[in-house]
């Protein structure tokens, strides 16, 4: 099993990345917002005390987020591995993970990094801001702060993550088949 995690901020080409990474080497997609709305959606009662805290407009404690994570890891036993997406956030997150999949005998065995420079990220999301309908990607000083924001909360995952020598950067800028190359070379290195 091998187990992925892909970093980038807003505009890095993450979803495009994680489709192609995915069918290359069979992964099984974890986005922790997909998991939460498919547990509430079946009335689990994860996703149930989920919905709760969503309701009051809290954010879903992290034990109920692994908890999904747990279920999903069981509920796919035959999975080449898990590409993480949207988690972990925080370094007690990527601690927490870690310790759930080491009960399941297994590990995270790499993060990449997808490295855009800013004004790249600013171009891209503008440009997808005229056509996605999503109106955090218009505005400029939105953007600019949702940029900052992902750098001040995921770095420290990032730097949790290379004290174990997992994590690789990547650049994100060039052409869609250039970028997926350079992450398929990191793969395959950390796979032998």
């Amino acid at each position: 099993m091998f187990n992925l995690i892909l970093f980038g901020p807003p505009g890095s080409g993450k979803g495009t990345q994680s489709e192609k990474l995915i069918a290359k080497y069979g992964l099984k997609h974890l986005s922790t917002g997909d998991l939460l709305r498919s547990e509430i959606a079946s009335q689990t009662p994860l996703g149930l005390e989920a919905k709760n805290f969503m309701d009051k407009g809290q954010l879903v404690p992290d034990e109920v987020v692994i908890g999904m994570i747990s279920s999903a890891l069981d509920n796919n036993p035959e999975a080449n591995g898990f590409l993480f997406d949207g988690f972990p956030r925080t370094e007690a997150q990527a601690e927490a993970l870690d310790k759930l999949l080491k009960l399941k005998k297994t590990a995270i065995h790499l993060l990449l990094a997808l490295d855009v420079s800013e004004e790249e990220l600013v171009k891209r999301l503008l440009g997808r801001g005229k056509t996605s309908g999503r109106s955090d990607d218009t505005n400029e000083e939105v953007i600019r702060a949702r940029i900052v924001e992902y750098h001040k909360k995921t770095s420290p995952v990032a730097d949790y993550y290379a004290k174990f020598d997992k994590v690789k950067h990547v650049k994100g800028e060039g052409t869609i088949d250039e970028i997926f190359e350079a992450l398929c070379e990191q793969v395959e290195m950390k796979k032998k």
